[in-house]
């Protein structure tokens, strides 16, 4: 059993929680729950950020005291966190006084090692991110770069932490741990600021009140930022180094969005060393979530209505796709359209079927669980399929893959499906001679949805108990993890199974709901034509591909293998264009690729998407671009 504690940012409360906040959180709960199912003592911490100036200027302009306004808007937090089947150990809160006493300690320790001292501040300030900007980061217009503000300048004493102190140091421990900053492209980000010069950072503020102390000047208020990120260690008992934080520091994910990870890649790190503490081991930013193609923004009205999908789809639903649709440290387009058509394809056909059809023929020619007496070869591709989704999907978690994590598991349901498929199951309850057989493939079907169960488990943890309870392991749902289904053969024959309900309706498109309304789902009259509407077109995802390597399918006159670049990732396509150009002639050539294609097997290799062509009757040509872009933008 090994050790893992992760934790989210703690959120700030100058509003209510968005979507933005969600997927943080559910990300962090996803790998929470999936080290519970390894056997490992987790610890998952959430919470929020109350102090600062950002916060007593909207106590003020509410005409209450800063404690008040906190009062009101930290339960925000929490209630949303139980309606998304968030699995927390601590929710934090920096009024609190386990934090306050942990700040203090955490301060004078890092007073007493020489790198903090008193100067005077001058320089320019964004007071909704409540910090300063260096030279470097403020650009010839002084804007911030996050809220397209015009920054203050800002003049006051200040106590500093000697922050260039420990530019070196830093350099030198993310070359020597790789994958210490998540994604390659945030640590590349923070190797260059590192590589330009790092200036000593104020940690103190004179002219704000709402804050917690400095412990050797109590004229001075910490820096909220400072004091923020000091929360990760305060969770733990660190006034009194408590078992807690012995056990659990130090961490092994701070999980955040990008705009943030500066703090928690530099200044935090750099905080940690000057105390002797040792470092989080993986520091993950992820990418930040548009809707529709468009920066979501109260004042356009452009945000995530996470009730009325949540209300439509389900929470499970909900989950799945924010973690399926788009990689985790890229920035993610939320379409409704999309999930909608994840909601029908994959919950609905795919896994709700594979379910409703399994026990469908269970029920109706067996009394429980039959017995696995008649096995054949086709059985044990299943069965190894099982072991090996297993495996990569603990490989991929460890890269928190979490879209390649659920294609990996919903591959193997398309190949439970097939099996159904091509035994023809259904037809082998006609004799007593075929029922043996038809009770082993209904019995490996059946131990191919334990094993599903359990690995969607940190996902979609209410469909994965509703399944269980169906395949007949009332009693011990709560004991399978992944030692459990490592083993096959886990089901008891003769188990009585559940009743056998619809665990993912199919929906129209029309059938969106608001909160609090029930769903009645009522099948839609089409009129057949051949237009599309704007929402089929928007299914497409259509990018911008760059050819960087190609060669011909052995034993495939018309396939050619292309390794296409999308920037942030690479794709392997197989394409029927052999015939009309060759590997040498189409590398460096930018085509249009639809990315988001189900990935398919063309002659046992994997194609992750489709180029996109005009064809005649005799000509091929590929659909190319006017002029070179950059690979992976979108094509509207």
């Amino acid at each position: 059993m090994g050790i893992f504690y992760i934790t989210t940012p703690i959120y700030y409360v100058n509003a209510e929680p968005h979507a933005g906040h969600a997927y943080t959180t559910i990300a962090a709960d996803v790998l929470a729950r999936y080290h519970r199912l390894k056997g490992d003592e987790v610890f998952f911490l959430t919470g929020v950020d109350e102090h600062g100036e950002n916060i007593q200027k909207v106590a003020n302009q509410n005409e209450i005291s800063p404690q008040a306004y906190c009062d009101q808007i930290a339960p925000t937090f929490t209630t949303l966190w139980e309606r998304l089947n968030i699995s927390y150990d601590i929710f934090l809160r920096t009024t609190s006084e386990l934090h306050k006493n942990g700040v203090k300690k955490f301060l004078n320790t890092l007073y007493e090692t020489g790198d903090i001292y008193k100067g005077k501040y001058e320089g320019y300030y964004c007071r909704p991110c409540e910090r300063f900007f260096t030279e470097k980061e403020q650009g010839e217009d002084k804007i911030c770069p996050i809220h397209k503000l015009r920054l203050e300048w800002v003049e006051e004493d200040n106590y500093f932490f000697a922050l260039s102190k420990y530019q070196n140091p830093l350099i030198k421990h993310i070359h020597e741990n790789p994958g210490f900053i998540q994604p390659e492209a945030r640590c590349n980000e923070i190797l260059s600021v590192l590589e330009s010069g790092l200036e000593d950072v104020s940690i103190s503020r004179a002219s704000v009140s709402w804050g917690i102390p400095l412990p050797f000047d109590t004229e001075h208020i910490s820096y909220v930022w400072i004091e923020a990120l000091s929360n990760y260690v305060t969770a733990l008992g660190y006034t009194g180094n408590d078992d807690r934080f012995q056990t659990f520091w130090p961490a092994n994910v701070h999980l955040m969005a990008k705009d943030i990870v500066r703090f928690h890649a530099i200044i935090w790190p750099a905080m940690l060393m000057a105390v002797n503490l040792p470092l989080p081991k993986h520091v993950v930013a992820h990418g930040w979530l548009t809707k529709d193609g468009e920066a979501l923004s109260k004042t356009r009205g452009i945000f995530i209505d996470m009730d009325a999908d949540i209300a439509t789809y389900g929470l499970d639903a909900f989950r799945y796709y924010l973690l399926r649709e788009f990689s985790f440290g890229n920035d993610g387009d939320y379409r409704p359209n999309r999930l909608h058509s994840r909601y029908n394809a994959d919950l609905g056909n795919d896994l709700g079927n594979l379910l409703n059809r399994t026990l469908g023929l269970v029920s109706k020619n067996f009394d429980g669980i039959p017995e696995p007496t008649t096995p054949e070869n086709l059985d044990d591709e299943v069965i190894q399929m099982a072991t090996e989704t297993v495996s990569k999907v603990d490989s991929l978690m460890n890269q928190l893959a979490f879209d390649m994590v659920l294609e990996a598991i919903w591959e193997f349901v398309r190949r439970v499906n097939r099996y159904i498929h091509q035994t023809q199951v259904w037809t082998l309850a006609k004799s007593e001679e075929s029922k043996g057989r038809m009770g082993t493939i209904l019995y490996n079907s059946m131990e191919a949805l334990r094993v599903i169960a359990v690995l969607i488990s940190p996902f979609m943890p209410s469909t994965a108990s509703r399944i269980c309870r169906q395949i007949g392991l009332n009693d011990s749902s709560e004991e399978q993890n992944l030692n459990t289904i490592r083993s096959w053969g886990g089901l008891q024959a003769g188990v009585e199974i559940g009743k056998p309900e619809p665990i993912f309706p199919r929906l129209e498109m029309k059938e969106r709901q608001t909160p609090g309304k029930a769903s009645s789902v009522q099948p839609q009259e089409v009129e057949e034509t051949h237009l599309i509407s704007i929402d089929d077109f928007q299914n497409l995802d259509l990018r911008v591909a760059t050819i960087i390597e190609a060669e011909k399918v052995p034993r495939a006159d018309k396939l050619l293998k292309l390794k296409a670049d999308l920037g942030d990732e690479k794709r392997q396509v197989i394409a029927g264009i052999a015939e009309h150009y060759t590997p040498d002639e189409l590398i460096g050539k930018q085509v249009i690729l639809v990315a988001n294609l189900q990935p398919a097997k063309i002659r046992g290799i994997e194609s992750q998407g489709m180029v996109l062509a005009a064809a005649g009757e005799k000509d091929l040509v590929l659909g190319t671009l006017e002029k070179p872009v950059a690979p992976g933008t979108k094509v509207r």
